[in-house]
Order: C-alpha cells, then sequence, then structure tokens
C-alpha cells in the first residue's frame, strides 16, 4: 500500500491578503483540491493524508461543500513545523511496506509521470526526490561570484520514500537544517536519488506564482488547433 502525505500549512503570507494560499482559486477551483485531484489521477488507490492546521479544517471543509469536493483522504493536524506537520501525518500511516510520499499542498502541476517515476523508484532506491536544472545565472552573495548553475539543481516534491525508512528518520530530535524530508533522511544517514522533474511544478506562494498558475491551467485547456 502506497501512502501521499500533502502537507498545507501556509498562512499566505507573501500573497498579501488573508485567505491561506492553498485555498486561493485557480481556474475556478482552490489549489488544494486541484493537488489532491493530480494524486487521485495518477491511483485511485493511493492513500491520501491532508495536514492542515487545526484552525483552518472548518474552513476547508465548508470549501469541501461548497464545491462539491468528495474525494477520500485523511485529516492530520499541521505541526509547529513542516517537519512535525509530516510526522503528524505519519502518525496515520501504518507500519507496513511500500512508499510514502510527502508533497505541497500548493504544487498541483506535478506531473502523473513524475508522481509515477518517484513512487516507482523508490521501491528500490527508498528515497527519491524529482529535481529540474537551473536555467539562470546564480551568483554568490557573501563572495560577489557567479557559481556554475550545472552544480545545482531545484528540489521539488513529491518526495519518496520506503515507509519504514522516512518514520525512523522522522524519530530524529527536530534540526533548523530539516528544509525538506530528504534532508531528514539524509541526516538520518541515508542517500537520496535525484529524479528528473516538471518545470511546471511550481511552488504557488506569491501573486506572481498565482498568475502563473492561471497560465499554465488556459494553456492546458485551451483547445488544439489542427493543420488544414
Amino acid at each position: 500500500m502506497d501512502y501521499i502525505i500533502i502537507v498545507a500549512g501556509g498562512k499566505g503570507l507573501r500573497m498579501g491578503g488573508d485567505i491561506p494560499k492553498q485555498f486561493l482559486p485557480i481556474g475556478g477551483k482552490p489549489v488544494l483540491m486541484r493537488t489532491l485531484e493530480r494524486f487521485h489521477e495518477y491511483s485511485k488507490d493511493l492513500q491520501m493524508i491532508l495536514v492542515l492546521p487545526k484552525a483552518q479544517q472548518a474552513y476547508w471543509k465548508e470549501l469541501c461543500k461548497q464545491y462539491d469536493f468528495t474525494l477520500d483522504y485523511q485529516l492530520a493536524d499541521g505541526g509547529e513545523t513542516r517537519f512535525h506537520s509530516v510526522q503528524n501525518g505519519l502518525s496515520l500511516v501504518p507500519d507496513t511496506k511500500g512508499v510514502v510520499g510527502v508533497h505541497d499542498g500548493v504544487r498541483p502541476f506535478v506531473n502523473v509521470e513524475v508522481i509515477r517515476h518517484c513512487f516507482e523508484t523508490a521501491r528500490t532506491k527508498q528515497a527519491v526526490i524529482p529535481v529540474t536544472p537551473v536555467v539562470e545565472t546564480l551568483r554568490h552573495i557573501p563572495t560577489q561570484k557567479n557559481v556554475l548553475r550545472s552544480d545545482y539543481c531545484l528540489v521539488q516534491t513529491p518526495q519518496c520514500f520506503d515507509i519504514q525508512l522516512l518514520k525512523a528518520a522522522n524519530q530524529q530530535p527536530y534540526s533548523e537544517s530539516f528544509t525538506d524530508d530528504a534532508s531528514v533522511v539524509e541526516a538520518y544517514g541515508h542517500e537520496v536519488t535525484m529524479v528528473e522533474g516538471n518545470r511546471e511544478n511550481i511552488k504557488i506562494t506569491t501573486p506572481f506564482d498565482l498568475f502563473m498558475a492561471e497560465a499554465l491551467l488556459s494553456s492546458h485547456h485551451s483547445p488544439k488547433t489542427s493543420n488544414p
């Protein structure tokens, strides 16, 4: 059995509004619903766990009624940090064989094939992250010098792991160096494998990201024209 923990604890501060970013609509539907639907599209047997702050859960349930959103998932309480939120989500995953993924709730455009590649690779490699190349010049601020962009990549989600491995890694004491789940597993001593992500898999955190999300949706749903 495979699981996906979708973490959605954002307060929306960078959006400049009162509504948390995961609840903002794109194409007439809240971001978070589109994210859940994408994983359901990958596999209807995938067990979904949504992690939300307690203070946001009533609002989310109202949105589900409003949009007639009926996908099946389990709900876990958000924690003080992402690390603690994932711990809460993991508490709903039984001690069994399989793969568990962790995904940002505000990444609704992950490609289904990327999801599949991450889950399938994790069955043998145990720890997998999707990445994309850096396409712009990078400058190291302390030295005021450019660095080779080929030495770097951008890390996305879902990050997928053997269930037992991620559970064991999350028993470690919290560290500020835990910026994502891969860093937790690496601190536990396990190597992480990189696979190719998709550039459309943006993390919606700013008004510009929201604009890009609308553009991506419009492009995806625009009618195809055929050559005469």
